[in-house]
């Protein structure tokens, strides 16, 4: 990977992130209710909702406020909770450890298990291990998550007993029993995931092994084992490696639908309940958050990407 390159996409991201942060802060003002009533409530006074406002800058043009709340951004500051009164980046750090150490695995434990099914799939094109691959990721696919989830929690913490069903417990208290807590989200994501990597994987692999250099490693007197692993495993990798960024990113921003099967106290659940609590610093914190990870995933994504296409940097 070339310094010219890896620059290029460095800097091609801050315009990206300061649109995030506009996207945000737009977004955040079209939500109907004004965000001083909402932290100090129906029985406030003019003058106490005055003097809010103007602490916040919401007295201020909106090209000035966005300014003002980019600079406390960009220096961490991003309020205080309304309903707990909690520092919002804090909390919001907090709560992103809990769905990176799921997310993180559970995608990872995906590609481990996606790119050789689809590699393995795509060498045995239309014959019966073929078949097998594409039915069972089908159905993965078609399969909800929150739908996979319960099941799990049905048979193996209701029926069988092996894992808790209810609440969570950190790393720092007992790591074994964390272990206990999070096998389960992380289990049902991997295969929801591997599902679709393996389309993925499976489709670079069929394109590669149409070139002519898999053909003239064949007509060496290459084994079927050296071809793939040599010459089309690192070469159809590319193509699934920028759809794990996105899964990664789209994951990492919040898998509400997960957390709350699951009882996690993780980042999406931490996104839903300021929704429902109308806590504007939080909803607002919690987005910009979301929408920045998703940038920088796929940035390093983008840094990744020549060390198996070098056809990237060169061209």
């Amino acid at each position: 990977m070339s310094i010219a390159y890896a620059l290029k996409r460095l800097l091609m991201a801050l315009p990206t992130l300061l649109l995030v942060a506009i996207a945000v802060f737009v977004l955040m003002r079209l939500v109907p209710g004004d965000p001083a009533q909402l932290m100090l409530g129906d029985t406030a006074d003019p003058e106490q909702l005055a003097a809010l406002r103007k602490t916040m800058g919401l007295d201020q043009p909106l090209p000035m406020q966005f300014l003002t709340w980019l600079g406390h951004a960009l220096r961490g500051d991003l309020g205080r909770a309304i309903s707990n009164d909690e520092v919002v980046l804090p909390l919001i750090l907090d709560r992103f450890q809990v769905t990176a150490a799921i997310v993180l695995v559970a995608v990872a434990l995906a590609g481990l298990i996606a790119v050789p099914l689809g590699t393995i799939a795509a060498w045995k094109q239309d014959k019966g291990i073929d078949v097998a691959v594409v039915a069972g990721a089908t159905l993965l696919l078609s399969i909800p998550s929150f739908w996979l989830g319960l099941l799990m929690l049905l048979f193996f913490g209701l029926k069988l007993g092996w894992v808790p069903v209810v609440g969570y417990v950190t790393f720092a208290e007992n790591p074994w029993q964390a272990v206990t807590y999070i096998i389960l989200p992380i289990v049902t994501l991997a295969l929801i995931e591997t599902g679709v990597l393996t389309r993925m994987a499976r489709s670079a692999a069929i394109d590669v092994l149409r070139l002519e250099y898999v053909a003239h490693a064949r007509s060496k007197g290459l084994s079927e084992f050296k071809v793939l692993g040599k010459h089309v495993l690192p070469n159809a990798f590319a193509p699934t490696l920028t759809l794990m960024g996105l899964v990664l990113g789209n994951l990492l921003g919040g898998i509400a639908v997960i957390e709350t099967v699951f009882t996690l106290p993780g980042l999406g659940r931490l996104l839903v309940d300021g929704i429902y609590a109308r806590d504007y610093p939080v909803v607002q914190g919690v987005m910009l958050f979301i929408a920045t990870i998703y940038v920088l995933v796929n940035l390093v994504v983008d840094l990744l990407y020549p060390l198996f296409d070098p056809r990237v940097t060169a061209e």
